[in-house]
């Protein structure tokens, strides 16, 4: 494995173009969705499942225009269950790619193209809130299998390498930041900066950290032969 520094120009204001959307909590996306539009009438949005039907349900005619499913996106569809969506190389590609770098864009629009039959894009903008795992566990009666299946996988990962390339990506993750976030955008003539793009990630990182750290005291708590166990079917 090879780690190095980012040697490559990091750019300041970046106009929001590809915007990649997994959200539990719905609430604000017509607010963030048509805010984005304002700055860019071309922005194009990306997401799955019930996140999907509500952006086309905001973009209304302009769906066809605006928005991409990521099943198309990748050409790979979900595991039953709504699992592995977004575990693919074109979604963490476009989340970790160094702008101005030019071997990652050549793994963007060239490899990744070879592979699927599409190049992929630089994802300006992550917005992801997660399974609602600590509401799950407090409700009387949740049993180990039901918080084991409310953890989310693909959202800390893409919150995650949103905001280890903040210098590429916004990453929202609360819906509370939405209209602070807008309000910026308008003012530095719809692009995102730096500053605010780094203030981002630092809440994504500190959010990811409390939930995981969340599930692990759940089940580190937990006796196998009697909060678990009754709760499978073994063979």
């Amino acid at each position: 494995m090879s780690i190095r520094e980012n040697v490559h120009q990091v750019i300041d204001l970046i106009k929001p173009e590809h915007i990649l959307i997994s959200v539990f909590d719905k609430n604000g996306l017509d607010e963030l969705v048509k805010g984005i539009l304002e700055v860019n009438p071309d922005a194009r949005f990306y997401s799955t499942g019930g996140t999907g039907k509500k952006i086309i349900e905001i973009l209304g005619p302009q769906s066809k225009k605006n928005y991409v499913s990521v099943e198309d996106f990748t050409g790979a569809p979900e595991m039953e269950g709504g699992l592995v969506k977004t575990l693919h190389p074109k979604i963490h590609a476009g989340l970790l790619a160094e702008r101005g770098n030019p071997a990652h864009e050549e793994y963007l629009y060239k490899t990744l193209a070879e592979m699927g039959g599409s190049p992929g894009v630089y994802f300006d903008i992550f917005v992801g809130n997660l399974y609602p795992f600590t509401s799950v566990i407090a409700k009387e009666g949740t049993t180990s299998e039901t918080a084991r299946v409310n953890i989310d996988i693909g959202g800390p990962a893409m919150t995650m390498a949103s905001a280890k390339n903040w210098g590429s990506v916004a990453v929202l993750t609360s819906a509370d930041q939405y209209a602070d976030f807008i309000k910026v955008l308008k003012n530095q003539n719809g692009r995102t900066g730096l500053e605010q793009r780094f203030k981002l990630a630092a809440q994504a990182m500190k959010s990811i950290g409390e939930y995981r750290t969340a599930i692990g005291n759940y089940f580190s708590a937990l006796d196998f032969g009697k909060d678990v166990r009754p709760f499978l079917n073994i063979t």
